[in-house]
């Protein structure tokens, strides 16, 4: 039992025996108590003045009263208006800490089979592109909530789908074939996933000078600027030629499909490599050119059971006017399907692989209406979960230079941007003689670990509903709310920890509760001990930012706490033991919650 449920207990008995009233657990509030005043946890008295039948201040002063004589957790307390402020004693705050480092996994709930699954759908890439820094906060994100759903006694399977059909993969596909004189990723030296991306704005460059070119011939025939540019798009031999390409594609020309899953395969290989790199990882994949004949095949049993209806064109629409929005098209005139038709085919592929309890899409807030519509129409069509998915909706990223456009290839590619801040970790930890004493190797290491730290955790500290600015440079700084800040801490830790060791003091495993800890040592245990409910807190909300701002305020609280007292150098050996075991528990929970995030810390810097 914890000091709160310890204290929530006491004050139970509290009010049975100062005025004969048993009281539920839940209607007894216990906060932080503010910095202004002294205490610890703050009792809110409100509530019990109907039993007390006396004013708020009165009522405060009894219980309190009754807590310092009955609760030996319990070292004092002040009153202020309705609040009673309580004082931990030490030795609760030892005790405390005692159990914390009795589990290793502190905070975290371990899944059993009897769990509820959740799906978690990340990462969606093109396979005409390379991913980029919008790819880099899905994958962080959609990652990060993976591992902070399983903390939270969940069992979960990452999932992504990816979007290798369409319009847009044909124009990467003839591009390549008119203008790529049989390049490959082996004989051009790129990943694949960049030579497609090129070919990707190579069209786009032919495309726009056949508009232009268009257009002067329209326009010098009298006709209106935005007229010619319509019939110039209309007519462009090279957009028609990437329809017909899409139309065999459909009907499974042989050619056309031993080049799609040709170039297809040197994607997927560039993918796994940015994956492995950027440290996230899938139980399955889906694919789109699978799942679009699974929902047109659902959206017609639901025309047939009179969910959906035809119009006289032969386009099949649901009616969402009974939910206050409006009629949505599933599928084409032509029988062609649309992205809704292909996300309930994935969700039916979904529900017959697993027996999902929750599903979680991780897609950006763009897309807000299509998961509103969605929900409704899966509900609509029998699964379960439909009506309680959940879309992780979050903001964009830009650069401080602002928006990117991937046509005409000015978007920051993830490969690149991973590669520049490793380069940039290992530069300023040189200057800052970080690595120092260092293997070539473990310099490397260091510096990649630093990188990326820096680049996970900038994006994932800020809320994800929230569109955001990435600032490479302010990423990477050792002070202020970074992730080398906090490794550097991490890192700092396990250099007294080792120090110790070769000393040859040991912690023993309980704690002497006969001294007297100041209150920066007590709060910094009242912080480690938080870490439970943040996590708690960061599953119930959706939101990894809790965590990386905890890990933060934690370091920061710590940085203090060894700035102001020795710990090796402590003459009292039970004071030197206790400052060792609350540092080992700190970077234990640094460690844990830069883990949920998906950051390396390092062991030395």
């Amino acid at each position: 039992m914890n000091i709160e449920q310890n204290l929530v207990a006491s004050v139970q008995s509290a009010l049975q025996s100062l005025y004969g009233q048993e009281v539920p657990a839940a209607q007894v509030q216990l906060q932080k108590t503010k910095k202004e005043f002294k205490g610890h946890l703050t009792l809110v008295v409100f509530p019990f003045l109907r039993m007390s039948r006396k004013g708020p201040e009165q009522t405060a002063q009894e219980i309190g009263e009754y807590l310092k004589a009955n609760s030996s957790a319990v070292a004092d307390y002040n009153v202020i208006k309705g609040f009673l402020n309580i004082t931990i004693d030490s030795a609760a705050w030892l005790q405390l800490l005692d159990g914390i480092r009795a589990d290793e996994q502190y905070g975290l709930v371990k899944a059993d089979e009897h769990s509820p699954l959740v799906m978690i759908e990340y990462s969606s890439p093109n396979t005409n592109k390379p991913l980029h820094l919008g790819h880099v906060r899905n994958n962080l994100l959609g990652n990060a909530l993976a591992n902070i759903i399983a903390a939270n006694g969940n069992r979960v399977v990452k999932t992504n789908i990816v979007n290798d059909r369409g319009i847009h993969i044909c124009k990467s596909m003839l591009a390549w074939l008119k203008y790529g004189n049989g390049e490959t990723p082996e004989s051009s030296g790129k990943k694949g996933d960049h030579l497609i991306g090129d070919y990707y704005v190579a069209f786009d460059k032919h495309f726009k000078a056949e508009v232009k070119e268009l257009m002067a011939q329209y326009m010098a025939q009298g006709m209106g600027e935005e007229e010619a540019k319509a019939k110039a798009e209309a007519e462009s031999p090279l957009m028609k030629e990437a329809r017909q390409m899409l139309v065999k594609w459909e009907a499974g020309d042989p050619e056309v499909r031993a080049l799609w899953e040709k170039m297809n395969d040197w994607v997927y290989a560039g993918f796994d490599e940015t994956y492995k790199m950027m440290g996230v990882s899938f139980d399955k994949i889906y694919y789109e050119s699978n799942t679009y004949l699974e929902g047109k095949k659902k959206v017609l049993e639901g025309l047939e059971k009179g969910l959906f209806y035809r119009k006289e064109d032969g386009s099949v629409w649901a009616d969402l006017t009974p939910q206050g929005l409006d009629h949505k098209l599933l599928l084409r005139a032509d029988g062609t399907s649309v992205y809704m038709t292909q996300d309930i085919g994935t969700a039916e592929q979904r529900f017959s692989d697993f027996p999902i309890d929750k599903m979680v899409y991780v897609v950006g807030n763009e897309q807000n209406y299509h998961f509103q519509v969605l929900s409704i129409l899966l509900d609509r069509l029998g699964f379960e979960w439909g009506k309680s998915l959940v879309h992780f909706s979050y903001g964009m990223v830009e650069l401080p230079e602002g928006k990117m456009k991937s046509r005409e290839g000015t978007v920051v590619d993830a490969d690149d941007l991973m590669a520049e801040m490793i380069d940039t970790a290992r530069e300023t930890s040189n200057e800052l003689g970080k690595l120092d004493g260092l293997t070539k190797e473990e310099a490397e290491d260091i510096a990649r670990i630093v990188g990326l730290g820096a680049l996970k955790y900038f994006i994932l500290k800020v809320d994800a509903r929230k569109n955001m600015t990435f600032n490479p440079k302010e990423s990477i700084d050792f002070n202020g709310n970074t992730g080398p800040f906090i490794q550097y801490t991490y890192a700092r830790i396990r250099s007294v920890l080792r120090k110790a060791a070769e000393q040859g003091i040991e912690v023993p495993a309980t704690l002497h509760t006969g001294i007297e800890l100041s209150e920066k040592e007590e709060g910094l245990i009242q912080m480690v001990a938080d870490f439970a409910a943040i996590v708690r807190q960061a599953g119930a909300d959706y939101l990894p930012s809790v965590i990386a701002n905890y890990c933060y305020d934690l370091v920061k609280e710590y940085n203090q706490f060894y700035h102001d007292y020795s710990i090796l150098r402590e003459e009292n050996p039970d004071v030197k033991a206790f400052r060792l075991a609350l540092s080992q528990e700190v970077a234990k929970v640094v460690r844990l919650g830069m883990g949920l995030l998906g950051i390396e810390v390092p062991e030395r810097m």
